[in-house]
């Protein structure tokens, strides 16, 4: 009677916490029968509330219980039974053995037991083992019960938000029309989207409420409120929503850790371990084929835990993350980004430095792959170019239409909730000011709401004469250029993706070192397979860079040429710019100087050699007698490259030789052929002409002897 007096205090569950309060009461009672029993210090221990007895979870409660009893410093243990002390044998023996070996007692409302004693012991070992017997008896019965009841798919539970109970059991959709909408909202974010997350932050950018669940709230069992990420995530992975019943879709699992076992439950299970699983069961919001999408969405959005298989699109600035293969490891590939803004793309496959320190297998830039598989892509689809643009269309109009149908319900609920809050304001009595004061502070408060909606439900609108949706005739003009609209930077890069990956399973890339080439084998879904090659970039430039062959010209012909006939040469030998345009005088100017090459200036240095053009103004004749004089060598000339302007030495022009080819030139007669003009005939002269102008052939009028 000298030592202390526990009494251990223990309910299974919080809902015996909150609801079985006379149990409570009973073993809150205990220390007062300690008292009555001559106990002068009783302490009472009752952390373990709502924590299971079955020696599978953590019970701070019983190891403080031990761990005093084995202070030596107590008397008595009492407990309103044997299985609120312990569910399970392991427990329940260690803390007999200990009660013996301090001499400690055992007290409950039927006896006082001392472990110390055979007898006793042997008593209090039976009522142990018939309190965990006793709870796996009740456990299989009624887990036995509630699986055959789900196998005739009668079993109730609580359903998520949209469904309810009917009053014949079966499961129907929820009456209220705006809880209707705002599931269905969800359902086609989804599939406009691609993703939970950014159906999470369309909703929370909109301002857009949905539906939840409240518990043990009397009178409110639906609360709107702005999404989170849980929320949309359990709505697109329950198979509710498509009309099927499902159950055991997780399960609990039990690990020894520190010597006991810790029992942990809601772990997912795959589908085909799931215990019950049927279909049409009840109206859903969305068909199964539609569930089945939204999984495998979901499963390729998880780019942390899908492994070696291709990922999806979810936004970025490359076009192919997620879907490149090494050929050589059969990694995928990772992709970087580089550059000012960091708008440069770069795959390379370091799978194999990661894991097993070895060199990269691959790397290329990925602007050219980007552009060259997008052309291939715009190839496979431009049959369906109008097609799709009037789908757009169509879908555009039911996104603004669902929006409007959303605000429309909720500006109702609205005002139903203000004429509430009215009626209630004018019901009460104007003398009572406490309760008068707030009934009035609520009408205010459903008043604002109701202006704040159905200001939102104006923006929405849109003007008469500005509609953001473009009629059916000013798609199918914009159809017709869809490269353009492709490759527009409004157009957003998730949708692109997402249209690689339906034409594209997946794509093989590998890196020709003796060609300099990167090769693409593109897996097309059909089934079919291509192999796209393009030139890789020289280490140290970029697709942006002048080409060689193009800064050769420009080296060979600067400070001899102007920069207006360097840009007509390059055009004619069919060379274009980094960016595949033609060439002028301002770009010539423009790598010129980044090369810092020489400028033409005659001033300073008087040129000893002259044009085509300028020979033909000097001796008087055509461009075509020049040429066939140079051709037959009899005026010396060179060109830089070929389709320079040639050059010509002055005093080869000014010659004997060539000063009496051009005088024979012009001796030799004219041949006129008649050509038929609108009034009267006209002649044209073939041969040379000896004017000074730049044609060979002239048209003019015949001239005759009288």
């Amino acid at each position: 009677m000298k030592r202390r007096a526990i009494v251990y205090i223990r309910q299974s569950s919080p809902g015996q916490v909150i609801h079985n309060q006379e149990s409570q009461r009973r073993q809150y009672g205990l220390a007062e029968h300690a008292r009555q029993l001559g106990f002068q210090q009783v302490e009472i221990i009752d952390e373990d509330l709502g924590r299971s007895g079955s020696g599978q979870v953590e019970r701070p409660g019983f190891q403080h219980l031990v761990a005093e009893v084995c202070t030596g410093q107590v008397g008595a243990v009492l407990c309103i039974e044997a299985s609120r002390l312990a569910r399970n044998g392991r427990d329940w023996h260690h803390l007999i053995e200990l009660c013996g070996l301090v001499r400690a007692i055992v007290i409950d409302p039927d006896g006082v037991y001392d472990p110390g004693i055979l007898n006793d012991r042997l008593l209090l070992g039976l009522k142990g083992t018939m309190s965990e017997f006793e709870l796996n008896l009740l456990r299989q019965r009624s887990l036995e019960a509630i699986r055959q009841k789900a196998r005739r798919g009668e079993l109730q539970f609580r359903l998520p938000i949209g469904f309810r109970w009917a009053p014949n059991g079966k499961v129907e959709i929820d009456p209220d029309r705006r809880v209707q909408e705002a599931v269905h909202l969800v359902f086609t974010k989804m599939v406009e989207l691609g993703s939970a997350r950014q159906v999470l932050l369309w909703f929370r950018g909109e301002k857009t409420d949905l539906p939840a669940l409240v518990l043990d709230v009397p009178g409110h069992d639906v609360v709107w409120k702005l999404p989170v990420y849980n929320t949309i995530w359990h709505m697109l992975r329950n198979p509710m929503y498509a009309g099927a019943n499902a159950f055991g879709k997780t399960e609990s699992r039990t690990k020894v850790l520190n010597g006991r076992a810790r029992k942990s439950e809601g772990h997912f299970k795959s589908r085909d371990t799931w215990m019950v699983l049927i279909h049409d069961h009840h109206p859903g919001y969305i068909s199964w084929e539609q569930f089945e999408r939204n999984q495998a969405m979901l499963s390729d959005n998880a780019h942390m835990k899908s492994r070696m298989e291709p990922k999806a699109g979810r936004g970025g600035r490359s076009l192919l993350a997620g879907l490149l293969r090494c050929r050589r490891c059969g990694r995928m590939l990772h992709v970087a980004y580089s550059g000012t803004h960091g708008e440069a793309p770069r795959y390379h496959c370091r799978g194999a430095q990661i894991n097993h320190g070895t060199d990269w297998c691959i790397s290329f830039g990925g602007l050219k792959p980007d552009r060259d598989v997008a052309a291939q892509i715009l190839k496979a689809v431009e049959g369906n170019a109008i097609e799709a643009a009037l789908e757009v269309a169509a879908r555009a109009a039911e996104q603004q239409s669902q929006r409007h149908r959303a605000l429309s319900l909720e500006l109702e609920q609205a005002r139903y909730e203000a004429r509430l809050a009215a009626r209630r304001y004018e019901a009460v009595d104007p003398d009572n000011r406490l309760v008068a004061g707030e009934l009035e502070a609520r009408w205010n408060a459903a008043l604002s709401t109701v202006g704040e909606v159905e200001q939102r439900l104006r923006n929405n609108e849109l003007p008469a004469n500005a509609s953001r949706i473009p009629d059916k005739e000013t798609l199918c003009s914009l159809a017709q250029d869809l490269p353009a609209v492709w490759n527009s930077a409004a157009t957003d890069m998730r949708l692109k993706q997402r249209i690689v990956r339906i034409l594209i399973e997946e794509i093989i890339a590998d890196v020709d070192d003796a060609a300099s080439e990167i090769v693409l084998l593109i897996h097309w879904t059909g089934g079919r397979h291509s192999e796209l090659r393009m030139k890789k970039n020289l280490t140290g430039r970029h697709s942006r860079c002048t080409d060689l062959e193009t800064v050769e010209v420009l080296r060979r012909m600067s400070g001899r040429f102007p920069d207006d006939q360097i840009a007509a040469t390059l055009n004619r030998l069919g060379l274009k710019t980094e960016t595949g345009n033609t060439w002028n005088e301002g770009r010539v100017r423009s790598v010129r100087s980044y090369h810092e090459l020489p400028a033409c200036n005659a001033a300073l240095a008087p040129r000893q050699t002259v044009t085509l053009e300028q020979a033909s103004e000097r001796l008087g004749i055509s461009h075509k007698v020049i040429r066939r004089l140079i051709e037959s060598n009899k005026i010396p000339a060179t060109q830089v490259v070929p389709w320079a302007p040639w050059e010509i030495p002055i005093e080869a022009i000014e010659s004997a030789d060539v000063v009496l080819e051009v005088a024979r030139a012009k001796r030799r007669p004219r041949k006129l052929t008649a050509v038929n003009g609108p009034s009267m005939p006209m002649f044209a002269e073939i041969g040379e002409d000896t004017g000074s102008g730049s044609r060979g052939m002239a048209a003019r009028r015949p001239e005759t002897d009288g």
